[in-house]
């Protein structure tokens, strides 16, 4: 019998690596974790660092068609599970029928999600506010990642984790996200109607400044017309980092029960 593979995608600023507590956790439960980085992404974090413009250039298909070429080695249909801009990657790939089950967590705004909150836009300012970032990589500072990613946490846990995750990322997902409810046919368009694709799960950190609790909801609301399943779950007391702080288990958790209770595992 083969284990269900289940396939972890990050987001911008984060290693690949940052996932090995979730891929470790999921491998005791019995499932087959794969957890491959973006394309031109070193294997380790300090590689990354050393060459930030291995990733420059890189948009939202790019990604997407990356990952799909990923699942087409695996042995069986991924549970798939991103956060972030890893979040809207999943929805694609799972509006695609290439996933049994999705899990978004925090995702980036897809095509038709209209609010932008004034923390979102703050927290992409670092990207949006040069347009040249388009073809680059950026790294955040520790001020900027403790605003974007650990507002909820505390001083120190949002240095250590900026120490051991952070890594340059390209500039372009960010650009095509907020242009694509002006672009015709935007790399952030997601299936939402399709009445086939497996359940997905939108997970929320409500003091998420990068991407807030109401676009989210947003997401959630624009699956309205699919008969397929779409849950929503809120975290009241988490921000961006919900994955790699020290709350990441309750995440992780609640993942796992709701995949159990979709029948998978």
């Amino acid at each position: 019998m083969t284990n269900t593979p289940a396939l972890f995608i990050h987001g911008l600023w984060l290693h690949a690596s940052s996932w090995q507590p979730w891929s470790d956790l999921f491998a005791a439960r019995g499932y087959a974790p794969v957890a491959p980085g973006w394309p031109g992404e070193p294997d380790t974090v300090e590689a990354a660092r050393r060459d930030p413009q291995a990733v420059a250039g890189h948009g939202i298909d790019d990604v997407t068609e990356h990952y799909a070429a990923v699942i087409a080695t695996l042995p069986a249909a991924p549970v798939i599970i991103g956060h972030s801009f890893g979040g809207l990657i999943t929805q694609k790939l799972l509006g695609r029928g290439l996933g049994r089950a999705g899990i978004a967590i925090d995702p980036a705004q897809i095509k038709g999600v209209k609010p932008l909150p004034f923390a979102q836009l703050r927290s992409g300012f670092p990207v949006l506010g040069n347009p040249a970032n388009r073809r680059r990589a950026v790294s955040l500072t520790p001020a900027q990642f403790r605003y974007g990613f650990a507002n909820a946490l505390g001083e120190r846990e949002s240095g250590d984790l900026f120490d051991r995750w952070t890594v340059p990322s390209p500039g372009r997902p960010l650009f095509e996200a907020a242009f694509a409810n002006f672009t015709r046919n935007s790399p952030a368009a997601v299936d939402t109607a399709n009445t086939t694709r497996g359940p997905l799960l939108l997970i929320s950190g409500q003091q998420d400044h990068t991407v807030p609790d109401v676009v989210t909801r947003a997401t959630y609301k624009l699956y309205g017309d699919s008969a397929a399943t779409t849950e929503l779950k809120q975290f009241p007391d988490r921000g961006h980092s919900l994955t790699i702080d020290s709350g990441w288990r309750a995440v992780a958790d609640h993942t796992l029960a709701w995949l159990a209770a979709q029948g998978i595992s």
